[in-house]
């Protein structure tokens, strides 16, 4: 709890969002959408969006002064936003990761071909299940998830080099989630 909350329940007064909910609903109306597009132009995923927003709103009806102008109140919101996004990418920074050399020492040559038996998509060793999900999908699927985030190349330069469009470029690796999550979805079903 801050000083200011502190010092509010010491002298008894409270903040007009702590007395009257309908003060923050309306701030909350007339922000959301605003800070949703900001939240989702910085992390790119709309439940990662969704769910960032949410947190600012409740640090902002925690620590927000009413008494200060909107303009104040929207310009702190957004200090908000931007700290909120970084711890969310902080934390995510630390999560464990593997490597790509940890891949070719268990075997994966990154361009294998052919569809292994749903049996085998599902493995408790994270670099064998990556192998077997990108077995999995289709050849130009591989192929862009690959000059993506295996050569780390541009949009531009992956378009180039396989002989399509930016915007398939950039679709590509959404449909190739989707598929590898219905992939390993059937998988854990037929075990």
């Amino acid at each position: 709890m801050s000083k200011r909350q502190h010092a509010r329940e010491a002298d008894g007064t409270r903040s007009s969002w702590e007395t009257n909910g309908q003060d923050f609903q309306a701030f909350y109306q007339e922000n959301v959408t605003l800070l949703y597009r900001f939240v989702l132009s910085h992390v790119g995923n709309r439940e990662e969006a969704e769910d960032l927003t949410s947190q600012v709103f409740l640090k902002a009806v925690r620590g927000m002064n009413p008494e200060r102008g909107s303009q104040a109140m929207r310009k702190w919101l957004y200090q908000v936003a931007r700290t909120t996004i970084a711890d969310s990418w902080r934390n995510y920074s630390r999560l464990p990761t593997g490597s790509l050399d940890e891949l070719s020492d268990a075997g994966w040559d990154g361009s294998a071909a052919g569809e292994p038996a749903m049996d085998s998509v599902v493995s408790s060793h994270p670099g064998e299940r990556v192998k077997r999900l990108m077995q999995a999908l289709p050849e130009h699927y591989r192929a862009v998830l690959n000059c993506r985030f295996l050569l780390n190349l541009l949009i531009r330069d992956t378009a180039t080099r396989l002989g399509l469009t930016e915007a398939n470029v950039k679709v590509v690796p959404f449909r190739a989630l989707k598929r590898a999550a219905v992939v390993e979805h059937v998988a854990s079903r037929s075990l």
